[in-house]
């Protein structure tokens, strides 16, 4: 529920507003919509149990909006940045590209994939220690000692580190080593998961299920919302349609739809929705100018040796063209994506 107060209501009505609404056992957000604030509420009497009817009557309240998922709408306002370790953030000016391999298999593969990836102007680490396999007999991640490879790399590059995590029991450990939390396609719906990382201090990574509405990807970023984390950045990577050109079929319609409804970032993963080396750079373009907050994009000093995702992974040389290309395409969709001035700092292969 977004309960829009009136332009001329002062600080003292808003308090008034939130204390109304929590001694009704409602949790509230509060935020400014140019010159006058809206209340988010949450929490399970929202349906039915609490006469909002009353409170739209009163005096400093425009009018009361229902929401299914209140704490992820946008209500009119500006859309927000997330903070991403002490200094980096997505959602602004700046375009955030995530590179690196699918799953991380040793540390020489895993470090010279962070510094090519460095290099050429990514700011965020990609790198998976579990892995959500179709096929039970595929390579499932080094688990433990991935992470401590994530760890490790993240040190001596300065890269922060996104990585996923599948099941609740596993949310301290992997936050322990890892910068952003990331929530498979496969575990969008994962309720016990979503609540667990509503608890913690870590930015979530949150992927649009297989199949799923923008609908149930907001609602399932509330879960998040509503356990008190507030730092949810949204990933359309491609979803299950009749088509078969492509591994998924990339649905850059999402990107403005949900800017429109959300004031969460929103990014796009090409690698996994084309499953083919060959098609990401441009879908990469297209997603930048659909106004995309960022990228992430698979990596491999190797692509033909790579354990998971081979087909997909960019080697290190096509990922510094693509980065070049994507400077402008940023640039047209009045975004900057800085990068390095010199080239990678360590020999790679690719």
């Amino acid at each position: 529920m977004l309960i829009h107060l009136k332009p001329a209501a002062s600080g003292r009505d808003r308090d008034d507003v939130r204390e109304w609404v929590e001694a009704r056992g409602l949790r509230t957000r509060s935020f400014v919509v140019g010159d006058r604030h809206i209340v988010a509420c949450s929490g399970p009497g929202i349906h039915g149990d609490v006469d909002f009817g009353e409170l739209g009557r009163r005096r400093q309240v425009d009018r009361v909006e229902p929401s299914p998922h209140p704490l992820a709408a946008r209500g009119g306002g500006d859309r927000r940045a997330v903070l991403i370790g002490d200094d980096l953030t997505v959602g602004g000016q700046d375009l955030l590209v995530a590179a690196g391999p699918c799953s991380v298999e040793s540390y020489d593969q895993l470090a010279r994939s962070a510094w090519a990836v460095a290099g050429a102007g990514a700011r965020l680490l990609r790198g998976g220690a579990y892995k959500p396999r179709s096929s039970p007999y595929a390579f499932q991640g080094l688990g433990l000692e991935g992470l401590r490879l994530l760890a490790d790399v993240r040190r001596e590059t300065g890269l922060p580190v996104v990585t996923e995590v599948m099941d609740p029991r596993l949310v301290d450990s992997v936050a322990e080593h890892a910068d952003v939390l990331q929530v498979g396609a496969r575990n969008m719906q994962n309720v016990p998961l979503l609540r667990e990382l509503g608890r913690i201090e870590r930015p979530v990574l949150l992927k649009r299920g297989l199949s799923a509405t923008l609908d149930e990807l907001l609602l399932a970023a509330e879960y998040v919302l509503a356990g008190g984390n507030a730092s949810v950045i949204l990933c359309e990577r491609g979803i299950r349609t009749f088509g078969d050109a492509t591994r998924f079929t990339l649905d850059l319609s999402a990107v403005p739809a949900l800017q429109r409804r959300t004031h969460l970032p929103v990014l796009v993963d090409p690698s996994h929705a084309a499953g083919d080396r060959e098609l990401v750079e441009p879908l990469a373009c297209a997603a930048v100018a659909a106004g995309a907050d960022g990228l992430i994009v698979e990596v491999h000093p190797r692509p033909s040796e790579a354990w998971s995702d081979a087909d997909q992974a960019l080697a290190p040389g096509a990922f510094a063209e693509l980065m070049h290309r994507l400077a402008g395409f940023a640039a047209a969709a009045g975004r900057r994506l800085p990068l390095p001035d010199i080239g990678p700092r360590r020999e790679v292969v690719g």
